[in-house]
């Protein structure tokens, strides 16, 4: 059966456009999608009067007996099954008869799959927020398990400036914030709905496209229903959202995988969080954080393919836009294991805190203290680092230790040479949002109240 037959002959379409044009093996995760649609659609036509309400009732009954069936199994698909809603027609139409034809008054497969894709962006997007809230929340735990620990914070993979562990775990976290934001955003965007918009231009039969909206739980109906049925920006932008939060997840793993070296030993991994060699037995492999970054660029490339897609598109509705579906899916599907397998591998994680500190306690990294202490005893802060350089780079050339100079340069002496003591520097960042413990202190309790937030904003779930 297809939803077209009628304009054909009876041959039927060719084995050949049908497995070249089928989508069942992918769509059908739609499926609870479109009977929920369907359901929507049917209420319409009966408070339209265009179908009796006994009819609806029938149609109502199929329904739910069609989403029985494809709940425990038993619905078998055929053969000239080309997709979900046709599977659903049929089945309907099976159960129901004569009635079951009403089914599709009104309505196309155009406005159908895209409501029914809304429907699950809608729905997807929010779990997929849900799961980077408890990433949040691990890495909000670690921070304040971590107290006053500290490591080297970096910039060109080059060590910079100490900085608490609580304040690099926060900077992932706040990045995830901002990922939750762009899901939520791109949700309201698209919490639009399309049924009624027909193939393109709407319906002559007296549908109430606010009413399947209220029906469907959607903000509100579509305005113009060319637009309607050929949108796909909801996907795009709900693939840059995902695709970006994929690319922060992948720092966090390359992070991850340095950090688990026995070069860096800052981090060891959980047992059950790694992966071990088929041929090396020394080896434990960061597996999670490798994929993470793997898996990125598959993103990368689910947002492109679409855009790559759209661009040349007319209006209104192209087969083309088939091609929606499996780059979103995929992108759900990816992003969602890889924030709950990153969740998991970071809770169970063990920092090797001394190590961190003693990489952290070369007495370089509080080079710019130095050069800050001279602009607070009155110079220029261009002269000061020309001053704290020049000593850098006579310690190492003459293997002179730094603090040997310091004390002896005049404009130093004894109380700069304190700034150099262990864990000294890190406790000097005191602006707004830095790295030493009051500023972190104070960035947690905003950090905790963002995460009360984002759970009020997302709901039970």
């Amino acid at each position: 059966m297809t939803l077209w037959q009628g304009r054909f002959g009876e041959a039927g379409p060719a084995e050949e456009l049908l497995r070249y044009t089928v989508s069942l093996h992918y769509d059908s995760r739609l499926a609870g999608d479109d009977i929920a649609g369907s359901k929507a659609h049917v209420r319409g036509l009966v408070a339209a009067g265009i179908v009796t309400e006994p009819d609806g009732a029938i149609l109502q009954a199929a329904l739910d007996r069609v989403a029985a069936e494809l709940a425990d199994g038993t619905l078998v698909f055929k053969a000239g099954d080309e997709d979900i809603h046709t599977v659903v027609e049929r089945r309907v139409t099976e159960l129901a008869g004569a009635t079951g034809a009403r089914l599709h008054t009104g309505r196309s497969r155009n406005d159908q799959v895209a409501t029914d894709l809304r429907l699950y962006a809608k729905r997807e997007l929010r779990v997929v927020a849900g799961r980077l809230l408890e990433l949040q929340r691990v890495l909000s735990a670690r921070a304040q398990q971590a107290g006053d620990a500290y490591l080297p914070g970096y910039t060109h993979l080059q060590r910079a400036q100490p900085v608490l562990l609580a304040h690099h775990l926060l900077a992932h976290g706040w990045a995830f914030g901002r990922d939750i934001d762009r899901l939520e955003d791109a949700r309201t965007r698209l919490d639009v709905s399309p049924l009624g918009a027909g193939a393109l231009a709407g319906s002559s039969l007296a549908l109430d496209p606010r009413l399947t909206a209220r029906e469907l739980g959607f903000a509100r109906p579509f305005e113009n229903s060319l637009d309607a049925v050929s949108d796909r920006d909801f996907v795009a932008e709900a693939l840059f959202a995902l695709t970006l939060a994929g690319i922060h997840l992948s720092r966090l793993g390359e992070e991850i995988v340095i950090w688990s070296t026995d070069e860096f030993a800052f981090v060891t991994l959980d047992d059950a969080y790694a992966t071990g060699s088929s041929m090396l037995p020394q080896k434990k492999n960061p597996d999670i954080a490798e994929l993470a970054r793997g898996r990125a660029g598959r993103l990368i490339g689910d947002l492109t393919g679409l855009l790559a897609t759209l661009k040349g598109l007319p209006l209104s509705y192209n087969r083309d836009l088939q091609e929606d579906k499996e780059p979103l899916f995929d992108a759900v599907d990816q992003l969602a294991a890889g924030v709950t397998a990153m969740t998991g591998m970071l809770a169970t994680a063990t920092f090797n805190l001394e190590r961190m500190q003693a990489a952290a306690d070369t007495p370089f990294a509080a080079a710019v203290d130095l050069a800050e202490w001279l602009v607070e005893q009155g110079m220029p802060f261009r002269d000061a680092h020309a001053v704290v350089g020049g000593l850098v780079r006579d310690a190492l050339e003459r293997r002179v230790p730094l603090r040997e100079l310091v004390e002896a340069h005049p404009a130093l002496g004894g109380e700069a040479v304190a700034l150099l003591e262990p864990g000294v520097a890190v406790t000097r960042r005191t602006t707004r949002g830095g790295a030493g413990p009051e500023a972190v202190a104070a960035q947690l309790k905003r950090f905790e109240e963002l995460l009360a937030d984002t759970a009020a904003r997302l709901g039970p779930g």
